[in-house]
């Protein structure tokens, strides 16, 4: 997003995180090496047209966005995918190429972890004493942001009361992570049980994953930034972090460029499942900001504990999770218990004259086969051998450069 302020859906910002790999697939530390070769010089940021590509905290993940606000969701997929070939292309010469998923089934968090180095590598640093990045909650996780942008406070307390219902149902929807350590991790959505409590040392800044009941940005402010201020200033003696930045719920609010940050997805095995799943996301969103089965009071009601017993089942079981609480399925005009993947049919099939046909065949897919991570295990066919998970997330990565769904 941008200094600028939007409207609700006027415009998006997606971000995609993708790990390097040699062709043997171990993570390879060289993200600083593409973007050298991209830019002529030693670099953080690249931008190159409508995406920009730049390093995260770990060496071997890189990341592609939105080179700005974009309002054309719908072309995405394919000038993602243009980005992705141009990268393959360079890290030919490295002998590597990207990984999609949200976690490398094989990644040895002590040995194969590099903290980015160069800019920005101070704030890194911090967060490895007081965190320990060495860790699968720190350096094997790819995950897709959705930004999305409020003008002001009106808009603002419509777009979170919304985020914040949507939130546990994104992992029956999208996970991708259930393999850590050569091991079937009985997750889903792996990095999402990792990532609740990969910062316990300072609670403060994760919550319950589900932001709190703050509509305001006065009341966000009281809330949230100020106990993560007090919580982080024992060990930011230098004051060099940033409350926004501090900030790891699910979904996070950027003052700073007046957007909404959701950051539960984890991302896919190619662009275009990845921006087909942010269109629902987004429909389903407009619709509940529409108030069109709920009303923002009846949104608004509902607290961060009794949204977290329903995201914490899911994590672990994705979308054969059956919902039992009919107060929540209520919130979309659902009178009877139901899956996950029951529940995204059905908000498909009522947002679907609002999603680009272009979507269409592959949320269909999605819906059916399930999540990225139940076609993965059903490839894997309960053979963990090595060689056997390097051949299926062989495959993963060549549905990455074509930009094809994974068919297991």
């Amino acid at each position: 997003m941008s200094a600028k302020r939007y409207h609700l859906f006027e415009v998006y910002g997606i971000e995609l995180e993708y790990m390097l790999v040699s062709n043997t697939l171990k993570p390879t530390a060289i993200v600083d090496k593409l973007l050298t070769k991209k830019a002529g010089a030693l670099t953080s940021d690249v931008e190159n047209g409508a995406i920009a590509w730049s390093n995260e905290l770990v060496a071997h993940v890189v990341e592609l966005k939105t080179n700005g606000p974009t309002a054309d969701l719908n072309g995405l997929s394919e000038v993602f995918h243009k980005n992705i070939v141009e990268i393959n292309q360079i890290l030919k010469e490295f002998d590597s190429k990207l990984l999609p998923t949200a976690a490398h089934p094989l990644l040895n968090p002590l040995t194969d972890t590099e903290l980015w180095k160069h800019s920005y590598s101070e704030v890194y640093e911090l967060y490895n004493r007081i965190f320990n990045c060495k860790g699968h909650g720190w350096s094997n996780v790819q995950s897709t942001h959705i930004n999305l942008p409020f003008f002001d406070d009106k808009e603002f307390e419509k777009l979170h009361a919304a985020i914040r219902i949507i939130l546990p149902l994104i992992p029956g929807l999208c996970a991708s992570s259930p393999i850590f350590d050569g091991k079937n991790t009985g997750f889903k959505d792996a990095r999402l049980e990792y990532y609740k409590t990969n910062q316990k040392e300072i609670p403060e800044l994760t919550g319950l994953v589900i932001p709190e009941r703050v509509f305001t940005k006065v009341d966000y402010y009281a809330t949230i930034f100020e106990p993560i201020k007090r919580a982080i200033k024992p060990y930011d003696t230098n004051h060099i972090l940033d409350h926004h930045f501090l900030n790891s719920r699910g979904a996070i609010a950027r003052f700073d460029r007046s957007a909404i940050e959701i950051r539960l997805v984890d991302i896919q095995e190619c662009p275009k499942a990845d921006i087909a799943i942010c269109a629902l996301i987004i429909a389903v969103l407009k619709l509940l900001v529409d108030k069109k089965w709920a009303s923002l009071p009846e949104q608004k009601a509902w607290v961060k504990e009794d949204l977290y017993d329903i995201l914490n089942p899911i994590i672990k079981k994705g979308e054969q999770y059956e919902i039992l609480n009919l107060q929540y399925l209520k919130l979309f005009k659902v009178k009877h218990a139901m899956t996950v993947q029951a529940l995204w049919q059905h908000l498909f099939q009522i947002t679907k004259d609002n999603i680009h046909e272009s979507h269409h065949d592959t949320l269909n897919y999605i819906l059916t086969e399930g999540t990225l991570a139940t076609r993965i295990l059903k490839a894997i066919n309960d053979d963990f051998s090595e060689a056997h998970i390097k051949k299926v997330y062989g495959k993963l990565a060549d549905c990455l450069d074509k930009n094809n769904l994974f068919k297991s």
